[in-house]
């Protein structure tokens, strides 16, 4: 299926975090938060200023992206879980 966002709303996958901590002890599902680092899938095209002037997106496909904890709406699409939230609920890219 293919979904593409309106406006300056971003489709994210989470990207999960370890399942140890540093010292080596097994985190349980339970006791996992919910990771706050995704991969940006698809991007709408932007929002539009009052004039109907677009602004462009400052993400794109494939950026990894750090989110606010409690930011975006949980989706099932194809059976994976993904979030959708608005351009502004990112915090930052993450580059290598």
């Amino acid at each position: 299926m293919n979904f593409t966002p309106l406006q300056d709303r971003v489709l994210v996958r989470r990207i999960e975090s370890d399942e140890r901590t540093k010292g080596g002890l097994i985190i349980p599902d339970t006791a996992k938060e919910k990771p706050a680092e995704g991969e940006v899938i698809s991007c709408g095209e932007g929002a539009r200023k009052d004039s109907g002037e677009l602004i462009p997106m400052g993400v794109k496909a494939g950026d990894r992206i750090l989110f606010g904890k409690w930011s975006g709406t949980e989706v099932t699409l194809d059976g994976e879980e993904l979030l959708i939230m608005k351009e502004s609920d990112i915090l930052g890219i993450i580059t290598d």
